[in-house]
């Protein structure tokens, strides 16, 4: 009877339906005439390219309203581009998403588990437990606010001393990729927790921003909101929100970003125009040369990606970040084969200017600077369902191992 009434309680909390009818389709176009038509949908109300994918022969995942599918069907069919529907009913996907997280066990103050996706506040609270568990090694800070006043969290795992060299890791800049910051926490558990690690701390040292955009990661998490919200939460004209990701000052609005504030991509008035941008360069700076190597990750698509956003040219070390990105992408395959394609970002990917990739290598001086798009849910919607979490994190863990071991046998 009990759980009867849990589950009715459920229910009517969620009955809310931001995505009734959605549909997401699989498209692969073939040819460059296929794409050009596919990515003329971007920027339509109504359209959502889910995946990172926009190349030919790259299946793209992308989200499309009812107003819209009459003409977005038409148009692939038109074209001959192939197509399937991947998930019939968006709405569906989310509310049993949503199910799963209620009834979910409450999890202990301070405590954190791999089998669900947590609040901002869970994971602050799991931060600041380790700092009291593990103060000889974790130190945790605030590297400054967000648009809403909430504090953006960073652990510091060091076993002390001068001179190391330091690896920044940030995650869930785009606030629907839920998988990003619990692949993080699981970093953070198992460099602090797990003993079998300890030799990972004691010649680097670690600096983990777990959730880079708070207010957009945590309002996903509302019953009553966009599961599917990408950007900040600033308030707009027209529109809220700018895309974080092509907000930061190199080459800032060039390419592959808007500057109509209701899009998906826009990139904001002005460079560094989100405080949550400003305080990730703010750290930069602060840590100077200390910091070899730049992590920033993301979902989903499989994608391991290096610099320039802006261009199609290459960085003058693109050998070095090529050649350790095959090895950690060989880590990672060899868990559970999960395939990685690797290039910089506008040749395997789109071009898109002003992303944190970037500016970190160009201006923040930090050379080794990556971008991972993590694997999505397929069918099961916009993130692997929470049981998927430790597997994804946990391969992902074996390719920070070679990372780790680059960064402390080179500097």
């Amino acid at each position: 009877m009990m759980k009867t009434i849990i589950v009715l309680a459920c229910l009517a909390a969620l009955a809310t339906a931001n995505f009734s009818n959605h549909k997401v389709y699989r498209v692969n176009p073939s040819n460059k005439e296929q794409l050009d038509v596919v990515r003329a949908f971007e920027g339509i109300k109504g359209v959502d390219f889910w995946s990172k994918a926009r190349a030919v022969n790259k299946e793209m995942d992308i989200m499309v309203s009812p107003q819209i599918q009459m003409r977005f069907t038409d148009t692939l069919k038109q074209n001959s581009i192939a197509h399937n529907v991947l998930i019939n009913d968006v709405e569906t996907v989310v509310q049993r998403e949503k199910m799963e997280k209620m009834m979910s066990p409450r999890v202990e103050a301070g405590k954190i588990n791999f089998e669900q996706y947590h609040t901002y506040d869970t994971i602050v609270e799991y931060l600041i437990q380790l700092e009291s568990d593990h103060s000889d090694i974790v130190e945790v800070r605030s590297i400054g606010g967000t648009y809403e006043d909430r504090e953006m969290v960073m652990i510091k795992i060091s076993t002390g001393g001068s001179n190391k060299p330091a690896i920044l890791i940030d995650a869930g800049i785009h606030a629907r990729e839920w998988i990003a910051p619990a692949t993080a926490l699981y970093f953070i558990h198992e460099l602090v927790e797990n003993k079998d690690n300890r030799h990972m701390i004691e010649n680097v040292d670690w600096y983990i921003i777990p959730v880079l955009n708070p207010d957009g990661y945590e309002y996903t998490h509302s019953s009553t909101s966009n599961r599917f919200w990408r950007k900040t939460t600033t308030k707009g004209q027209r529109c809220d929100g700018v895309d974080a990701n092509r907000n930061f000052d190199f080459h800032w609005m060039e390419i592959g970003a808007s500057d109509y504030e209701c899009d998906e991509t826009y990139a904001g008035p002005e460079g560094f125009s989100e405080s949550e941008t400003r305080n990730l360069k703010n750290l930069v700076e602060s840590l100077g040369s200390q910091t070899k190597l730049y992590l920033t990750f993301h979902s989903y698509g499989q994608y391991l990606l290096y610099p320039w956003g802006y261009t199609s040219a290459l960085p003058e070390d693109v050998q070095t970040l090529d050649d350790l990105a095959h090895d950690v992408a060989d880590a990672i395959y060899a868990v559970d084969r999960t395939d990685y394609t690797i290039g910089s970002s506008t040749n395997v990917l789109y071009a898109a200017a002003g992303g944190s990739d970037d500016w970190v290598k160009a201006v923040g001086g930090v050379a080794l600077s990556y971008t991972i798009e993590l694997p999505g849910g397929g069918w099961n919607g916009f993130d692997p369902p929470a049981s998927a979490i430790k597997g994804v994190a946990t391969e992902t863990f074996e390719g920070l191992k070679v990372y780790h071991a680059y960064v402390e046998k080179n500097f």
